[in-house]
Protein backbone atom coordinates (compact mmCIF):
# COMPACT_ATOMS: atom_id res chain seq x y z
CA UNK A 1 0.00 0.00 0.00
CA UNK A 2 2.68 2.08 0.69
CA UNK A 3 3.84 1.78 -3.01
CA UNK A 4 0.82 3.14 -4.22
CA UNK A 5 0.81 7.22 -3.62
CA UNK A 6 4.31 6.94 -5.62
CA UNK A 7 2.74 4.79 -8.67
CA UNK A 8 0.07 7.51 -9.00
CA UNK A 9 3.09 10.65 -8.48
CA UNK A 10 4.76 8.61 -11.60
CA UNK A 11 1.96 7.88 -13.58
CA UNK A 12 0.07 10.92 -12.91
CA UNK A 13 2.58 13.38 -12.84
CA UNK A 14 6.40 12.54 -13.41
CA UNK A 15 5.29 10.25 -17.14
CA UNK A 16 3.27 13.35 -18.39
CA UNK A 17 6.05 15.86 -17.37
CA UNK A 18 8.72 13.58 -19.13
CA UNK A 19 6.83 13.00 -22.08
CA UNK A 20 6.36 17.16 -22.37
CA UNK A 21 9.98 17.37 -22.27
CA UNK A 22 10.42 14.74 -24.68
CA UNK A 23 7.91 16.37 -26.95
CA UNK A 24 9.42 19.91 -26.65
CA UNK A 25 12.05 18.81 -28.92
CA UNK A 26 10.23 17.65 -31.70
CA UNK A 27 7.53 18.65 -34.42
CA UNK A 28 4.51 17.18 -34.85
CA UNK A 29 0.96 18.09 -35.57
CA UNK A 30 -1.33 15.36 -33.93
CA UNK A 31 -1.67 13.59 -36.80
CA UNK A 32 0.08 10.41 -38.12
CA UNK A 33 0.98 9.04 -34.62
CA UNK A 34 4.22 8.46 -33.24
CA UNK A 35 6.12 7.60 -36.81
CA UNK A 36 4.85 11.48 -37.49
CA UNK A 37 7.00 13.14 -35.03
CA UNK A 38 10.11 14.39 -35.96
CA UNK A 39 13.10 15.39 -33.37
CA UNK A 40 14.46 18.53 -34.39
CA UNK A 41 16.15 19.83 -30.92
CA UNK A 42 16.06 23.16 -29.42
CA UNK A 43 14.62 24.96 -32.59
CA UNK A 44 10.87 25.28 -30.29
CA UNK A 45 12.38 27.06 -28.01
CA UNK A 46 14.88 29.31 -30.66
CA UNK A 47 11.27 29.88 -32.62
CA UNK A 48 9.91 31.37 -29.43
CA UNK A 49 12.60 33.21 -28.75
CA UNK A 50 13.17 35.05 -32.16
CA UNK A 51 9.93 34.06 -34.39
CA UNK A 52 7.17 34.08 -32.42
CA UNK A 53 6.70 38.00 -30.77
CA UNK A 54 3.50 37.70 -28.86
CA UNK A 55 5.48 35.09 -26.77
CA UNK A 56 7.12 37.94 -25.00
CA UNK A 57 4.78 39.78 -24.26
CA UNK A 58 2.49 37.19 -22.85
CA UNK A 59 5.90 36.85 -20.30
CA UNK A 60 5.62 40.12 -19.17
CA UNK A 61 1.89 39.93 -18.36
CA UNK A 62 2.52 36.79 -15.70
CA UNK A 63 5.03 39.49 -14.65
CA UNK A 64 2.42 42.06 -14.10
CA UNK A 65 0.04 39.68 -12.79
CA UNK A 66 2.65 38.61 -10.22
CA UNK A 67 3.25 41.91 -9.36
CA UNK A 68 0.05 43.21 -8.46
CA UNK A 69 -0.59 39.88 -6.89
CA UNK A 70 1.92 40.53 -4.44
CA UNK A 71 1.49 44.29 -3.74
CA UNK A 72 -1.77 44.73 -3.82
CA UNK A 73 -3.67 41.16 -3.35
CA UNK A 74 -1.67 40.37 -0.58
CA UNK A 75 -1.64 43.90 1.51
CA UNK A 76 -5.72 44.20 1.21
CA UNK A 77 -5.80 40.80 2.40
CA UNK A 78 -4.05 41.39 5.34
CA UNK A 79 -5.81 44.52 5.89
CA UNK A 80 -9.32 42.66 5.58
CA UNK A 81 -7.91 40.20 8.07
CA UNK A 82 -6.79 42.72 10.69
CA UNK A 83 -9.98 44.79 10.49
CA UNK A 84 -12.14 41.06 11.27
CA UNK A 85 -9.68 40.31 13.57
CA UNK A 86 -11.48 42.83 16.20
CA UNK A 87 -14.56 41.04 16.32
CA UNK A 88 -16.75 44.24 15.10
CA UNK A 89 -20.34 43.85 15.03
CA UNK A 90 -21.52 41.91 12.02
CA UNK A 91 -17.85 40.14 11.58
CA UNK A 92 -19.11 36.66 9.87
CA UNK A 93 -20.74 38.38 7.37
CA UNK A 94 -17.80 40.40 6.31
CA UNK A 95 -16.15 37.57 6.37
CA UNK A 96 -18.42 35.69 4.39
CA UNK A 97 -18.78 38.20 1.87
CA UNK A 98 -15.28 38.97 1.61
CA UNK A 99 -14.71 35.04 1.22
CA UNK A 100 -17.40 34.11 -1.45
CA UNK A 101 -15.34 34.80 -4.90
CA UNK A 102 -12.93 32.21 -3.79
CA UNK A 103 -15.43 30.11 -3.49
CA UNK A 104 -16.87 30.43 -7.23
CA UNK A 105 -14.94 28.89 -10.42
CA UNK A 106 -12.84 31.87 -12.47
CA UNK A 107 -15.55 31.07 -15.43
CA UNK A 108 -18.44 32.45 -12.97
CA UNK A 109 -16.03 35.41 -11.93
CA UNK A 110 -15.11 36.63 -15.31
CA UNK A 111 -18.70 35.99 -16.26
CA UNK A 112 -19.85 38.74 -13.42
CA UNK A 113 -17.01 41.22 -14.27
CA UNK A 114 -18.45 40.90 -17.82
CA UNK A 115 -21.64 42.61 -16.39
CA UNK A 116 -19.92 45.11 -14.35
CA UNK A 117 -18.17 46.28 -17.56
CA UNK A 118 -20.42 45.79 -20.08
CA UNK A 119 -20.27 49.52 -22.28
CA UNK A 120 -23.82 50.40 -22.72
CA UNK A 121 -25.72 48.43 -19.62
CA UNK A 122 -22.78 47.55 -17.25
CA UNK A 123 -22.62 48.60 -13.36
CA UNK A 124 -19.35 50.42 -14.05
CA UNK A 125 -20.14 52.58 -16.77
CA UNK A 126 -23.68 53.06 -15.96
CA UNK A 127 -22.10 54.58 -12.79
CA UNK A 128 -19.76 56.67 -13.83
CA UNK A 129 -22.17 58.13 -16.36
CA UNK A 130 -24.42 59.29 -13.35
CA UNK A 131 -21.66 60.69 -11.36
CA UNK A 132 -19.39 62.59 -13.64
CA UNK A 133 -21.36 62.57 -17.52
CA UNK A 134 -18.16 60.31 -18.37
CA UNK A 135 -18.63 58.75 -22.17
CA UNK A 136 -19.07 55.08 -22.43
CA UNK A 137 -15.89 52.68 -21.79
CA UNK A 138 -14.90 49.94 -23.19
CA UNK A 139 -13.17 48.37 -20.10
CA UNK A 140 -12.90 44.74 -22.15
CA UNK A 141 -12.37 45.95 -25.61
CA UNK A 142 -9.47 48.61 -25.12
CA UNK A 143 -5.77 47.14 -25.36
CA UNK A 144 -5.07 50.05 -22.76
CA UNK A 145 -7.54 48.99 -20.07
CA UNK A 146 -8.52 45.46 -20.44
CA UNK A 147 -5.25 43.91 -18.91
CA UNK A 148 -5.97 45.93 -15.57
CA UNK A 149 -9.73 45.09 -15.91
CA UNK A 150 -9.23 41.87 -15.27
CA UNK A 151 -6.34 42.48 -13.13
CA UNK A 152 -9.28 44.12 -10.84
CA UNK A 153 -11.31 40.92 -11.16
CA UNK A 154 -8.60 38.53 -10.22
CA UNK A 155 -7.46 41.17 -7.07
CA UNK A 156 -11.16 40.95 -6.24
CA UNK A 157 -11.19 37.30 -5.74
CA UNK A 158 -7.75 36.78 -4.12
CA UNK A 159 -7.58 39.00 -2.06
CA UNK A 160 -10.25 37.06 -0.06
CA UNK A 161 -8.59 34.26 0.12
CA UNK A 162 -5.21 36.08 1.73
CA UNK A 163 -7.76 37.41 4.26
CA UNK A 164 -8.67 33.85 5.28
CA UNK A 165 -5.07 32.95 5.56
CA UNK A 166 -3.92 35.59 7.40
CA UNK A 167 -7.36 35.71 9.67
CA UNK A 168 -6.38 32.37 10.81
CA UNK A 169 -2.78 33.32 11.72
CA UNK A 170 -4.01 36.19 13.95
CA UNK A 171 -6.05 33.79 15.71
CA UNK A 172 -3.52 31.47 16.25
CA UNK A 173 -1.29 34.43 17.75
CA UNK A 174 -2.08 33.99 21.89
CA UNK A 175 -3.39 37.00 23.07
CA UNK A 176 -1.42 37.14 26.15
CA UNK A 177 1.61 38.59 23.91
CA UNK A 178 -0.40 41.71 23.27
CA UNK A 179 -2.20 42.03 26.93
CA UNK A 180 1.82 42.09 27.87
CA UNK A 181 2.63 44.46 25.33
CA UNK A 182 -0.35 46.92 26.46
CA UNK A 183 0.47 46.71 30.32
CA UNK A 184 4.26 48.04 28.93
CA UNK A 185 2.48 50.59 27.13
CA UNK A 186 3.05 50.00 23.47
CA UNK A 187 0.71 51.23 21.21
CA UNK A 188 -1.59 48.99 19.09
CA UNK A 189 0.61 49.84 16.28
CA UNK A 190 3.73 49.59 17.67
CA UNK A 191 2.00 45.46 19.24
CA UNK A 192 1.16 44.94 14.89
CA UNK A 193 4.49 45.98 14.25
CA UNK A 194 6.82 44.28 16.59
CA UNK A 195 4.84 41.39 17.60
CA UNK A 196 1.83 40.30 15.26
CA UNK A 197 3.60 41.48 11.99
CA UNK A 198 6.95 38.77 12.59
CA UNK A 199 4.77 36.29 13.73
CA UNK A 200 2.95 36.16 10.08
CA UNK A 201 6.15 36.06 8.30
CA UNK A 202 5.09 32.30 7.51
CA UNK A 203 1.45 33.23 6.47
CA UNK A 204 3.27 35.65 4.20
CA UNK A 205 5.42 33.73 3.00
CA UNK A 206 3.05 31.28 1.75
CA UNK A 207 0.29 33.53 0.24
CA UNK A 208 3.17 35.30 -1.58
CA UNK A 209 4.42 31.63 -2.95
CA UNK A 210 0.83 30.91 -3.68
CA UNK A 211 -0.59 33.89 -5.57
CA UNK A 212 2.85 33.48 -7.82
CA UNK A 213 2.00 29.79 -8.41
CA UNK A 214 -1.16 31.35 -9.48
CA UNK A 215 0.08 34.30 -11.19
CA UNK A 216 2.05 32.32 -13.51
CA UNK A 217 -0.22 29.80 -14.63
CA UNK A 218 -3.13 32.17 -14.97
CA UNK A 219 -5.65 31.24 -17.93
CA UNK A 220 -9.57 30.69 -17.25
CA UNK A 221 -10.30 34.18 -16.01
CA UNK A 222 -8.12 35.89 -19.12
CA UNK A 223 -10.63 33.29 -21.22
CA UNK A 224 -13.76 33.94 -19.58
CA UNK A 225 -13.36 37.89 -20.11
CA UNK A 226 -11.86 38.77 -22.92
CA UNK A 227 -9.29 35.40 -24.07
CA UNK A 228 -6.20 37.35 -25.45
CA UNK A 229 -7.30 39.96 -26.06
CA UNK A 230 -7.03 43.01 -28.66
CA UNK A 231 -3.75 42.71 -29.90
CA UNK A 232 -2.39 40.30 -27.91
CA UNK A 233 -2.99 42.80 -24.64
CA UNK A 234 -4.36 40.07 -22.33
CA UNK A 235 -2.07 37.32 -23.63
CA UNK A 236 -0.51 34.89 -20.94
CA UNK A 237 2.05 32.36 -21.70
CA UNK A 238 -0.83 29.79 -20.61
CA UNK A 239 -3.17 30.81 -23.17
CA UNK A 240 -0.51 30.84 -25.69
CA UNK A 241 0.30 27.47 -24.83
CA UNK A 242 -3.10 26.33 -25.48
CA UNK A 243 -3.61 28.27 -28.93
CA UNK A 244 -0.03 27.20 -30.03
CA UNK A 245 -1.27 23.10 -29.50
CA UNK A 246 -4.68 22.87 -29.51
CA UNK A 247 -5.74 25.62 -31.71
CA UNK A 248 -2.90 25.91 -34.47
CA UNK A 249 -1.80 21.92 -33.96
CA UNK A 250 2.07 22.51 -33.05
CA UNK A 251 2.25 20.45 -29.94
CA UNK A 252 5.92 20.20 -29.87
CA UNK A 253 5.69 24.40 -29.93
CA UNK A 254 2.90 24.11 -27.39
CA UNK A 255 4.73 21.95 -24.95
CA UNK A 256 8.30 24.06 -25.02
CA UNK A 257 5.66 26.82 -23.76
CA UNK A 258 4.81 24.51 -20.90
CA UNK A 259 7.98 23.44 -19.78
CA UNK A 260 9.15 27.25 -19.71
CA UNK A 261 6.29 27.55 -17.57
CA UNK A 262 7.22 24.56 -15.53
CA UNK A 263 10.72 26.12 -15.17
CA UNK A 264 9.27 29.81 -13.71
CA UNK A 265 6.91 27.87 -11.28
CA UNK A 266 9.55 26.00 -9.95
CA UNK A 267 11.98 28.99 -9.33
CA UNK A 268 9.08 30.41 -7.05
CA UNK A 269 7.89 27.21 -5.44
CA UNK A 270 11.14 25.37 -5.16
CA UNK A 271 12.98 27.68 -3.17
CA UNK A 272 9.95 27.79 -0.55
CA UNK A 273 10.37 24.46 -0.33
CA UNK A 274 13.84 24.15 0.37
CA UNK A 275 12.98 27.04 3.25
CA UNK A 276 10.42 25.28 4.65
CA UNK A 277 12.00 22.19 5.13
CA UNK A 278 15.67 23.50 6.39
CA UNK A 279 13.02 25.02 9.02
CA UNK A 280 11.69 21.44 9.62
CA UNK A 281 15.20 20.01 10.76
CA UNK A 282 16.21 23.14 12.56
CA UNK A 283 12.80 22.56 14.88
Amino acid sequence: MAGIPTLLVGVFILLPTAASIVLSFTSWNGIGGLSAIKFIGLKNYSDLINVYQPFFPALKHNLTWLLFFLLIATPLGMFFAVLLDKNVRGTRIYQSALYMPVVLSLAIIGFIWQLIYAPEQGLLNNLLGRTAQGNQISWLGDPSLNLWAILVAAIWQMSGFVMVLYLAGLRAIPEELKEAARVDGCTEWKIFRHIVFPLLTPITLSAMIILGHISLKIYDLTVAMSGSGPGFSTDTPALFMWQTAFRDDYFGRGAAVAIIMLLLVAGVVVPYLVWNRRQEVEA
